[in-house]
Order: structure tokens, then sequence, then C-alpha cells
């Protein structure tokens, strides 16, 4: 089942500006219930999980089992097979950090690569996660531990300081399961006040071949520095998928934005080659967080100051 995972990432100030890494979310079959709540404040009880949900869980386990028959969704972060260069490091850094996938038209998610400028966090990241009620107390503990760790992993590689918390978060992690995800609406309207309704859809009405995504937002629309995120994850995936969709859409809401083709060995490629962040991942992610770069450079001005970052974490391997 090549070409499953899928992920969306948009940088939002009142309206949608970038996106990369989905196809157009199309309507779900079933129209979301009214009644269900998305997700209340602290659940003290395990909510059934619907039918609906359960059979999404089962269409996960049977896409996960067939990625890994076919030697896919690796874990091992390269390795002899999967060398890389100096140059295809710059060249996969420009296309990740500086490219959006996806554009918006006319009401419409369509896919051009266009060019954009830098983008990350220039604050510290308070990081919550928010449970639908149906997601076992037993998942919740382990998705938090999980989540708790490799965002440790990712705070030492960029420096920016990145903690969970129960209080005001400005990166909200969602895991929710179908119902809960389908009448989302007035939790992403609270997280994310201005909005607006494609980007709801993107995530009331995600397809199947979308597996998790991620929204960060600036609150200026004349600066590139990122403001607030809320990613949002299945919470039918079995474990490896899970965990997946942890490592990239955490990762891409940090501001490696796309996914590119040629990005080998990487989770930023669409071709699920592999599961986990790899060490040429966390390359990228140290040049996207020097200090050299700044938010808003262009691919012109970034390039240069690229390649000599690139030059240093590879000692000078071409």
């Amino acid at each position: 089942m090549a070409g499953a995972r899928k992920t969306l990432m948009v940088l939002l100030t009142a309206g949608l500006m970038g996106l990369a890494g989905c196809e157009a979310p199309q309507p779900a079959p079933t129209p979301p219930s009214p009644t269900t709540p998305a997700l209340p404040p602290r659940a003290s009880k395990v909510a059934p999980q619907s039918e609906i949900s359960r059979k999404q869980a089962d269409h996960y386990a049977r896409v996960q089992a067939d990625l890994l028959a076919r030697g896919l969704m690796r874990v091992d972060g390269g390795g002899p097979d999967t060398p890389f260069t100096q140059r295809n490091l710059v060249d996969n850094f420009i296309r990740i950090a500086l490219f959006d996938e996806y554009t918006t038209s006319e009401g419409r998610i369509i896919a051009q690569a266009t060019k954009s400028a830098l983008r990350r966090w220039e604050q510290p990241i308070r990081m919550k996660i928010e449970f639908g009620p149906s997601v076992p107390l037993a998942q919740r503990a382990k998705d938090r531990s999980t989540i708790a760790s490799y965002i440790k992993r990712l705070s030492h590689l960029t420096g920016l300081p990145m903690h969970l918390t129960n209080g005001p978060a400005n990166f909200t992690v969602l895991i929710l399961n179908e119902d809960e995800r389908r009448a989302a609406t007035p939790r992403l309207q609270r997280l994310v006040p201005a909005i607006n309704s494609l980007s709801l859809r993107a995530v009331t009405e995600m397809d199947r071949s979308t597996f998790c995504l991620v929204f960060a937002y600036s609150n200026n629309p004349n600066t590139y520095t990122y403001s607030t995120a809320v990613a949002v994850i299945r919470a039918e995936h079995p474990d490896l998928l899970r965990l997946s969709c942890f490592h990239e859409e955490l990762a891409q809401g940090l501001g490696l934005a796309n996914d590119s083709p040629a990005a080998r060995p990487s989770i930023f490629n669409d071709d699920e080659e592999f599961a986990l962040l790899t060490h040429h991942d966390e390359l990228l992610l140290q040049m996207l967080y020097d200090d050299r770069l700044r938010p808003g450079m262009t691919v012109d001005e970034v390039r240069p100051i690229a390649e000599q970052i690139a030059a240093e974490l590879m000692g000078g391997s071409s």
C-alpha cells in the first residue's frame, strides 16, 4: 500500500498560507455526530469505542502489516545502505524547510510546489496532549511517556526548550478516534480562534490515506515565526504507525514543513521506507535551528549558510 503515510503541514496567520504533504481531504462517508463530545477537559472514565472506530483500527492494522511485510517502516535510522552526502543534505534541507508542496486555490487544497521562506519557533514550546474520551487509559500513559521522551530529543537537537504541560500550551497534540476527530471543530476553534473552514475540514473530513497532520500558526502576518501548533493523530493506529506519526508531525511542527522524494534516509519522504526520525533528519533539525539562520530567509539567502553548516556537521565530506 505504497503512499499510504501522508501528512499535512501548514503555516497560517488569519488564513491558510502554506501547505505540504497531503492530498486534498475528501468528505468522510459518515457525517459527524453532533452529540459526540470532542474533548472533555478531564475525562475520569473511558467511553466505549464506536463501531466505525473499531473498523478503522482494523484497517490501519492491515496497513501496518502490509508495510512491514514489504520491508518498509524501518526503525534503524539508516545505515551503510542509505548513504548521503553534504550536497544531498543541503538540497534536502532547502526542499523540506523552504518549499511548500501544496497550496490553496478557490477554497481547495491543490498540489503546487512553491518557494516559501524559513519558518521555525523563536519561543519555548509548551506542549499539551489531549486524548479523546474513548482512548484507553493505558494507551494514554504510554503515549505521554513516548512523547515526553521524544520532545527531549527534539529539544536537544534544536536547542529549543520544550516540555509537557497540563496548563496553557502553544503546541497541542490531539489523539482522537474517528468520532472524536469528526466532532473536534469546537475544540479546534478554541485552540486557534482564527482557524478557517478549510483547515477545520482538513481535520474533521480527513481522508483514510491521511494518517496524521499538523498545523503551525503565526500570530503576525509579517513574520515566519510560529506561535501555535496543533497536531492531530489517529488514535486507531497500531503501535508503529502511531509512533511514526509522533515522530513526523512533531518534527514537522518545528518547521520542516515539506516532504521530498529525494530525501533519504528520511521520514520527510512519503515512500514509508522509514518510520522514525533518522540521523539525516536530526541534521536537518540542527540546521533549521542554527543561529546563523533566521525566520523569513529566502532560498537564496539560506543556501550558502546551509552549505557551511552542513560542512561542519558532516566533517567537510562532500
